[in-house]
């Protein structure tokens, strides 16, 4: 089945998990200690945040399964396009303290910038935070071009912001589904981006076997039907997959000589719950390095149009 459903943990298993996660990551990568410092401090937020939010009302979409079966079917994601009503009050302090957080962790003055424009009203946090929902990577640039901030680390703060709002919704409109409509779509979903919100994938988690993607912003994981380059389907000669380091074959990269991408794979005990799949991002930062260093890179959003 494509759509794989992953456990939901509590605040301090989550925590725990990561703290162990981190030390063996520390044993091996002295050079990574920095930014797991950060990592660390990024994530206490994320996970609150979806704490929080557990705790309240998930606004009622008007989504029924036959209508995202529909979407699916044509290869739009769930929430490609809908208006979706942000709870901005609820996610707009956790923008500040990532902010405050990146600030200290190295962003510096960047980061700073960020948030007093949010703080001033010059940028609107709902502007920010609906861009980001939306996958706009086009127009969140433009903004903050326009205001002199660093679009990249806008970026950032707006989808850690967001992400876990869209992680509850992927769940709620996903998480119960069954047998036929809607299952039946997204068992034949055979693409290499996210069936809930249309991203990439950070990463692929293989475990007990099974090559998983995972969504880069609502942590949603599925397979493949088939074994090819994600980004443009070529399955031919000139996609290949390399472990750059000979004495660490459990992590390995994807790439394509037709498109130019890569994916980064990396063997795991049990796929990571969210938002704990970051880990695995930032443990296989020196394939990305690898990838680029040959030419390889990531695609940008795609972009869809609403189909119904």
């Amino acid at each position: 089945m494509p759509y794989v459903t992953i456990q939901t943990f509590s605040r301090d298993n989550l925590l725990d998990s990561a703290q162990r996660r981190w030390q063996i990551i520390r044993e091996t990568r002295l050079d990574l200690a920095p930014a797991l410092a950060l990592q660390h401090e990024l994530l206490t937020r994320v996970i609150d945040l979806s704490e929080a939010l557990a705790g309240s009302r998930l606004p009622r979409l008007s989504l029924p399964p036959k209508y995202l079966a529909v979407k699916l079917t044509r290869g739009v994601p769930a929430l490609a396009g809908e208006p979706i009503p942000l709870p901005v009050p609820v996610l707009t302090p956790t923008l500040f303290e990532l902010c405050d957080a990146l600030a200290t962790g190295g962003a510096g003055e960047a980061a700073t910038h960020i948030r007093e424009s949010v703080d001033s009203g010059r940028l609107e946090a709902a502007s920010l935070l609906t861009a980001s929902l939306h996958r706009d990577q086009a127009a969140l640039r433009t903004g903050a071009v326009h205001r002199g901030l660093s679009p990249d680390l806008m970026w950032l703060v707006a989808e850690l912001t967001v992400s876990p709002f869209v992680h509850a919704l992927q769940q709620m409109i996903f998480g119960g589904t069954g047998p036929g409509g809607l299952q039946d779509a997204l068992d034949a979903w055979n693409r290499g981006y996210c069936p809930a919100c249309g991203s990439w994938p950070a990463v692929g988690e293989v475990a007990a076997g099974h090559r998983t993607l995972r969504c880069s912003f609502c942590s949603c994981a599925w397979e493949l039907n088939t074994y090819a380059c994600i980004y443009c389907e070529d399955g031919g000669e000139g996609f290949v997959t390399a472990a750059p380091d000979a004495e660490r074959k459990d992590r390995r990269i994807e790439v394509c000589a037709s498109c130019g991408g890569y994916l980064k794979t990396i063997d795991i005990a049990e796929l990571s719950p969210f938002p704990l799949l970051s880990i695995s991002d930032i443990e296989t930062t020196d394939l990305d390095v690898a990838a680029m260093e040959h030419g390889y890179a990531r695609p940008g959003m795609k972009e869809f149009t609403k189909k119904t």
